[in-house]
């Protein structure tokens, strides 16, 4: 039998992009790069900091403001954190009202000189003291050195507010100096506030943010403003996270649609719709009930009324006529008449909804199970067989890297694809709704369209996922297991890089395509029809459907006032979109197949069956 693996990828160096730069050209399928919309967030470069060097970092930014401002760097750090270490913007107002900006922090100067010599009283224990062994902020108001070191200890140990820390005297709105924290607190309070402050420097700052993974203290700082966008970024410890939300990456998925996402796997909605889903009221005294068994004569255990669990009836009414003890006819008429009463509606609609849900979900949760078994897969391949293929192969570790990128293209593909569901599970919600109803319309079909392109170009980019998947996991175990030839390593080398960069290239198509959105894609497929768009590719690679062949749309509705809708047009068929793409997707799993099988390798269906 011939292994699902034995392709012959010829590929050139120069075919495959360099750097997201490349990649993000435009000149996959000939598509105009005016028109791609790109975000500053996508490809914005971003630097990760230890502890050291995050100090360095805020220090330099201390400098910077200083030199400009010509101010005392302790100043200067008290006015950057209340302009959230925004230098541009706290320059702007500086030189524009210079006074409230002092005012704002707290900064005054001293209105009198402050006596040397003498004693006076400390305003806290009110016992008298040499001069020269007290301390005050600008405002003059003195105080003796053990009562400024509890004043400080207190508030360092009500939290980060220490560093907006003020005179002790009430109503008074002078700024401690920096000095007299350094000079008067103990060693422990030092180091708390030391660490407040550093805090400060990345949680104030909409361009730092620390990385979420447990144990892990280095901080990110993106040297471009992200608006707000979704951005993907990998901590030297080795989590991918979300810069903006601090989620684990999702790109290509929304940080809002993540956070609705996430928020209902773990709320009680769930449980509500299979409640309405699985269980009917009693007629009469309204207690949920569940059918446990095949009989449609149920009693209510609380008010003990029969009824029929079919129409709600009650079974007095019942007989042959209705059809007996296990059918009632008089509800499947009903039912095909559409004569569904509110409550066996709202029952449909949330099992409907349920059903769902659970489709979009189990495969959300299926890919991000196998990205992170494919995560211990490659951590192990690292750590523990290394050696033993390159004694194996008589090749250099050095020069077995292509294993581990394979494996971390699978780890990065899956948990890209585990977010294609969420954002499928969202986007095309009203399209799930309109095939519930017997009504149609323009948007509605456009969705459908947009819905079809998805899941194909979805199908497509998880094809190769799989045969990556499948050849890192299992052609590597079976030259180790001695069940394939050393002389064929070669071979499976040149077939493994090959597959890795079309892999690459097709999820970062994907990704591409949802960031540009559906609408804006399709469009650039209508507009670029009749023309032949390049791909990269090996001789077994499934064309990308609508780049091939454009797909008639649906016209958008002109914008303003009287402007009427345009028909839609029939777009191509399945069996045509297949064809032109050289692989079919299973109903029932979604995996792309090859056109030579009549049954997905996956779960068996037959090609062609609907769920």
């Amino acid at each position: 039998m011939e292994s699902d693996y034995d392709y012959d990828y010829e590929y050139d160096d120069d075919a495959f992009p360099e750097s997201d730069e490349d990649m993000a050209s435009g000149d996959d399928y000939e598509f105009d790069a005016h028109a791609e919309v790109q975000t500053a967030a996508k490809r914005a470069p971003y630097i990760i900091y230890d502890e050291a060097e995050l100090r360095e970092r805020q220090q330099k930014a201390v400098d910077d403001v200083a030199g400009v401002l010509s101010v005392d760097k302790g100043d200067v750090v008290r006015v950057l954190r209340e302009y959230k270490w925004d230098a541009s913007r706290l320059q702007e107002e500086w030189f524009t009202d210079t006074d409230a900006v002092r005012d704002k922090a707290g900064l005054m100067d001293r209105t009198q000189p402050a006596s040397s010599s003498g004693k006076d009283q400390c305003k806290i224990c009110f016992d008298d003291y040499n001069v020269k062994e007290m301390r005050s902020a600008a405002c003059n108001h003195r105080f003796c050195r053990a009562c400024w070191k509890g004043y400080i200890g207190a508030k360092v140990a009500e939290g980060p507010a220490v560093l907006g820390l003020r005179c002790p005297l009430p109503n008074c709105r002078a700024a401690v100096p920096q000095s007299i924290i350094t000079e008067v607190a103990s060693d422990t309070d030092l180091k708390k506030y030391s660490s407040f402050a550093l805090r400060s420097f990345v949680e104030d700052n909409r361009q730092l943010t620390w990385c979420p993974s447990p144990g892990c203290e280095n901080a990110v700082e993106v040297k471009a403003d992200v608006g707000g966008e979704p951005m993907d970024v990998a901590c030297k410890c080795g989590a991918a996270f979300c810069f903006q939300c601090t989620e684990e990456a999702h790109r290509p998925v929304d940080c809002a649609t993540v956070h609705r996402w996430i928020l209902k796997n773990s709320a009680e909605s769930e449980n509500l719709n299979w409640i309405l889903a699985h269980t009917k009221q009693c007629p009469k005294c309204k207690r949920p009930i569940e059918k446990n068994q095949g009989c449609m004569h149920m009693t209510c255990s609380q008010c003990r009324f029969e009824f029929c669990w079919l129409c709600q009836g009650s079974w007095a009414e019942h007989g042959e006529r209705t059809g007996g003890f296990y059918n009632c006819n008089r509800y499947e008429v009903g039912k095909k008449k559409g004569d569904y009463d509110e409550e066996s509606l709202k029952r449909e609609q949330a099992k409907n909804a349920l059903e769902r849900y659970m489709h979009y979900y189990q495969r959300w949760a299926e890919n991000d199970r196998a990205r992170l078994s494919a995560l211990d897969a490659m951590n192990t391949m690292i750590e523990k067989r290394l050696e033993e293929i390159s004694e194996m192969t008589a090749t250099p570790t050095s020069q077995l890297k292509f294993l581990s990128d394979a494996w971390a293209q699978v780890v990065d593909c899956r948990r890209i694809l585990k977010w294609t569901y969420a954002y499928g599970y969202y986007r095309f919600a009203e399209s799930a709704q309109a095939q519930t109803s017997a009504h149609s319309s323009t948007a509605a079909d456009a969705l459908r369209q947009q819905q079809e392109f998805f899941e194909f170009n979805q199908g497509q980019a998880e094809y190769f996922l799989e045969k990556l998947h499948g050849m890192a996991e299992k052609q590597v175990g079976s030259f180790l297991d001695g069940g394939e030839p050393v002389e064929g390593w070669a071979k499976f080398r040149e077939n493994l890089i090959g597959l890795t960069d079309v892999t690459r290239v097709h999820f970062h198509k994907l990704v591409s395509e949802l960031e540009r959105g559906l609408d804006t894609i399709l469009d650039v497929y209508d507009n670029s029809a009749g023309q032949e768009h390049g791909d990269v590719q090996g001789p077994s690679a499934p064309q990308p459907a609508a780049a091939k062949k454009k797909a008639p749309r649906p016209s958008k509705k002109p914008r303003g006032a009287g402007s009427s809708q345009v028909a839609s047009s029939k777009g191509p068929s399945q069996d045509e979109l297949e064809t032109v793409a050289g692989i079919w997707q299973c109903a029932h799993c979604t995996l792309a197949n090859t056109l030579s099988r009549a049954d997905c390798s996956a779960c068996g269906n037959a090609r062609g069956s609907r769920p």
